[in-house]
C-alpha cells in the first residue's frame, strides 16, 4: 500500500468517531490493552505526562512539548484530531512521523486489526505508543481524546496527570452534569501520581480532591498558584503576520521574581493554559527534569514553530482581518467571543459550522446578533446540515445565508467583508481544518 491507500484503509475499515459518532467510542480499554500487548506494551517503555480536560488540553500539550524540546529532551507528542494530515497526531521533537512509518505499521499489524477490531482512535494510540518506544523518546506528552477514564490513552502510567478544566462537551457519552463529566476526566488520576488541575471550579473541585485523596495522589490547582499581573496582545510582521501576547507572571506566596514572557498563541484564554503548563513544569522539575526559566521563555515564543500547532486564534490574513479558532463548545466559544470583543472592526462576518451530535443551543445563545452569518457544513459525516444550522440559529436571532461547503462560505465572507471588517471562522475543529 502507498500512504493514501493506507489512510483510505484506516478511514474506511476502522470505527471512526468523526464518521460514526458515539458508536465508535468504546466503553472499556480491552481493545487498546490487547493491541498494545501485541506491540510488546510500548506504553511501558517511555516516560509521559497525561493531559485531559474539556478545553485547552491541545494548547497545553503543545506548550509543554515545546518547553521539553527546548530543554533538550527528545519529546513525543500525541494529540487529536488532526487538521490537515493524519501524521499531525504523532510528532517527535515537533516533526510528524513519516508516511512510510504509517504504511509499515499498518501493513505489519493489519491482521491484528482484523482480529481485535479496534477503533480508529485505538489503532492510532497504539501507533503513537509504538513510535515513541521505538524512537526512545525521553518523555511523551499524551493528550486524552475524549473523557479520561475510558479513553484509550489511559493505559499509560505517567509521571504527572493534568486536567485543564471541565465544560459542556460530549454529554451524550460523559454525562449531563459537570460533576459527572468531571468524574470521567478524573479517571486519569492514578495511585500516587501527582495531578495538576488547571482551573479551580467550585462546582467540580471536590470531585478531583476526593479522587486524589482516594488515590493518594498529590494535587494542586494551577489557577491558585500563579498570578498574571499584566498582559498585552501585540503583532509584528516577520515571515508572516505574527500575533503574540506579552505577560508578566509570578507564583503566589513565593520569593521568585516576576517572569516577563511572550507567547505566540495570542488568544487571551491561553493565559489560563500557561498557568497549567508552569505548574506541570514545576512538577517535572521535582522529578529531576532540568528545565530552566530561559527554556520556558524561549519555547513559549515559538510554540507554533516548534510543534506545528495551528487553529488557536490564528490570523489567516490581514485585509480583511481574518481569524480562526477551534473552540467548539460553550466555554470555548465564550473565550473566543472575549477575544473578538478586543478586536477593532466595523462589522463581524462569522463563518460557522458544527457537528450534528452536539447540543448547540448553549452555543447559539452566546453568539452576537449583529454579526452576519455564513452557515456551512464541515466535510465530515457528522457535520450538521447548513440549512438546519441556519434554521436553529434563526431561533436565537442570528441571521445569514447557508452555503454548500466551508470554502464557499469562507470565500463569500471574504468577498463581502469591507477593509475594516473582521471575518471569523469557527464553531468546529473540522471547519477550521478546511481553511488553515
Amino acid at each position: 500500500m502507498d500512504y493514501q491507500t493506507t489512510l483510505d484503509y484506516l478511514y474506511s475499515q476502522l470505527p471512526m468517531f468523526t464518521r460514526d459518532g458515539p458508536s465508535a467510542f468504546k466503553k472499556d480499554l480491552t481493545n487498546t490493552i490487547e493491541l498494545c500487548k501485541r506491540l510488546d506494551n510500548p506504553q511501558d517503555k517511555f516516560k509521559s505526562v497525561h493531559i485531559a480536560g474539556t478545553n485547552g488540553k491541545g494548547s497545553t500539550s503543545h506548550m509543554l512539548a515545546a518547553i521539553l524540546q527546548t530543554a533538550g529532551y527528545k519529546t513525543g507528542l500525541y494529540t487529536s484530531p488532526h487538521l490537515k494530515d493524519f501524521r499531525e497526531r504523532i510528532r517527535i521533537n515537533g516533526e510528524m512521523i513519516s508516511e512510510q512509518h504509517v504504511i509499515d505499521f499498518v501493513e505489519k499489524h493489519r491482521s491484528d486489526f482484523e482480529d481485535i477490531k479496534p477503533s480508529f482512535f485505538e489503532m492510532t494510540v497504539g501507533m503513537a505508543f509504538d513510535a515513541f518506544a521505538r524512537e526512545k523518546v525521553d518523555i511523551a506528552v499524551i493528550e486524552v481524546g475524549l473523557g479520561g477514564r475510558l479513553d484509550s490513552t489511559n493505559i499509560i502510567t505517567p509521571l504527572l496527570s493534568v486536567i485543564t478544566n471541565i465544560g459542556w462537551d460530549h454529554m451524550n457519552m460523559l454525562g449531563n452534569t459537570k460533576q459527572l463529566i468531571a468524574g470521567e476526566k478524573a479517571g486519569v488520576i492514578k495511585q500516587g501520581i501527582p495531578v495538576v488541575i488547571g482551573e479551580y471550579q467550585p462546582e467540580v473541585a471536590d470531585v478531583f480532591i476526593n479522587k486524589a485523596k482516594e488515590e493518594n495522589a498529590p494535587l494542586s490547582f494551577a489557577s491558585e498558584e500563579w498570578v498574571i499581573s499584566k498582559s498585552e496582545v501585540g503583532s509584528q510582521k516577520s515571515e508572516a503576520w505574527q500575533e503574540y501576547i506579552d505577560f508578566q507572571i509570578v507564583k503566589k506566596n513565593s520569593q521568585l521574581t516576576t517572569q516577563n514572557l511572550q507567547l505566540d498563541l495570542p488568544g487571551t484564554y491561553q493565559l489560563k493554559n500557561v498557568k497549567t503548563v508552569l505548574s506541570t513544569v514545576e512538577g517535572l522539575r521535582k522529578q529531576g527534569f532540568i528545565i530552566s526559566d530561559e527554556h520556558i521563555k524561549t519555547a513559549l515564543k515559538q510554540v507554533k514553530k516548534l510543534t506545528g500547532l495551528h487553529g488557536r486564534w490564528e490570523v489567516l490574513s490581514q485585509h480583511p482581518l481574518t481569524i480562526c479558532d477551534t473552540g467548539h463548545n460553550p466555554e470555548g466559544i465564550a473565550e473566543v467571543l472575549k477575544n473578538i470583543e478586543n478586536v477593532s472592526y466595523q462589522k463581524l462576518h462569522f463563518v460557522m459550522g458544527v457537528v450534528n451530535d452536539k447540543d448547540i443551543g448553549k452555543i447559539l445563545a452566546l453568539l452576537p446578533k449583529k454579526a452576519v452569518y455564513y452557515f456551512c457544513k464541515p466535510n465530515i459525516p457528522r457535520g450538521l446540515d447548513a440549512d438546519s444550522l441556519k434554521q436553529q440559529a434563526a431561533n436565537f436571532g442570528l441571521n445569514g445565508r447557508n452555503y454548500p461547503t466551508v470554502k464557499d462560505a469562507f470565500k463569500a465572507a471574504q468577498i463581502n467583508a469591507g477593509e475594516n471588517d473582521l471575518v471569523f471562522v469557527g464553531g468546529s475543529t473540522f471547519v477550521v481544518a478546511e481553511v488553515v
